[in-house]
């Protein structure tokens, strides 16, 4: 259903010093899922899903990316970049899934 949501998201891969915060607040719209990832860091120049780039939404802060999620309940594949490509899984928890506070 369209709409503003939140869910547990679980970030795996890279050195470990990495995280992401969770939970991640995501939109729905016409079928599509749109999350919002806050990195730990403000470093993070782009992500990569597949062959689509994407650069963060901010200036300020930890670097925040808006990212198509095509499923839940598995590890999604992303790259990002800092100082060098590196490869991660986030995988957004379906029983976590709440309507986002208003």
């Amino acid at each position: 259903e369209d709409g503003d949501y939140t869910a547990d998201v679980k970030l795996e891969g890279g050195s470990g010093k990495a995280t992401v915060t969770s939970p991640a607040e995501f939109t729905v719209k016409d079928g599509k899922v749109t999350a919002s990832v806050e990195w730990s860091s403000p470093y993070y120049d782009y992500m990569l899903i597949g062959d689509d780039k994407y650069e963060p939404v901010n200036k300020d802060g930890n670097s925040v990316f808006e990212i198509p999620v095509d499923g839940f309940d598995y590890p999604m594949e992303v790259t990002a970049d800092t100082v060098a490509m590196i490869e991660y899984t986030l995988q957004f928890d379906s029983a976590s899934i709440k309507e986002a506070e208003k």
